[in-house]
């Protein structure tokens, strides 16, 4: 019973051959390239990675390497799964969607390492086009609006940016320090309304900067980039 056992588990007739071999990683590497383009497509400015791009098709390849070693040998599965559960990955994901973009790289990368082309095809398509259709949906941004001012423009100020955005402007912190004659204010509001609000009442920066008491004016997006 042991020997039989033994057998099973050490059975590598499930051995690929070179050209299954070839085969397989030229399947995962056309796949995971229709996985960079979805990428590219879908991702842009500060949140677009050339290099997590590339670790995704690497990722591809990998995984068909691991899938083209294992085989049908339960027992080397085995000691894989144990020597991977001892990987720990520390970079931080920037988009939601990236991890979506991590399992699919995986997933080709199991299709094509086992040689079941049709599936892996017929799946790669599906998310590619889904993701080319809805891939492009982004977060309405939020943008948090920093002012500087002495502390008597303050009632004066607000009203104006009450004015100048129609009253979509939540006021976050109001912050007055009447000794030193300084305040300190920050106003949220999204990104589709202070681009409609600008077209209609022209640029706000330039325009409350130049403003009696207006120290300094700062737009700050999610995406931690800055105008001044």
């Amino acid at each position: 019973m042991k020997e039989h056992l033994y057998t099973q588990l050490m059975d590598t007739a499930g051995t690929l051959t070179v050209e299954q071999i070839i085969y397989n990683f030229v399947a995962a590497c056309i796949l995971s390239i229709m996985i960079y383009i979805s990428y590219r497509v879908s991702h842009s400015g500060a949140v677009y990675s050339r290099k997590f791009n590339v670790s995704l098709v690497m990722l591809a390849l990998v995984t068909t390497l691991v899938m083209n070693v294992i085989g049908n040998n339960i027992a080397l599965s085995l000691g894989m799964v144990g020597a991977l559960s001892i990987v720990r990955f520390r970079t931080a994901i920037k988009d939601p969607r990236d991890t979506a973009y991590i399992f699919w790289s995986i997933a080709i990368g199991i299709t094509c390492g086992v040689s079941n082309y049709l599936i892996a095809g017929i799946g790669t398509f599906v998310i590619f086009v889904f993701l080319i259709l809805f891939g492009v949906v982004r977060d309405n941004e939020r943008i948090m609006i920093v002012m500087k001012s002495e502390a008597d423009k303050v009632e004066e100020l607000d009203k104006e940016i009450v004015s100048f955005f129609a009253g979509k402007a939540t006021m976050k912190l109001q912050n007055v320090n009447k000794d030193k004659n300084v305040a300190e204010l920050i106003y949220e509001i999204s990104e589709t309304n202070l681009k409609k609000r600008e077209k209609a009442n022209g640029a706000f920066v330039p325009g409350f900067s130049t403003k009696e008491g207006v120290k300094t004016v700062s737009l700050v997006r999610q995406d931690e980039e800055i105008n001044q």
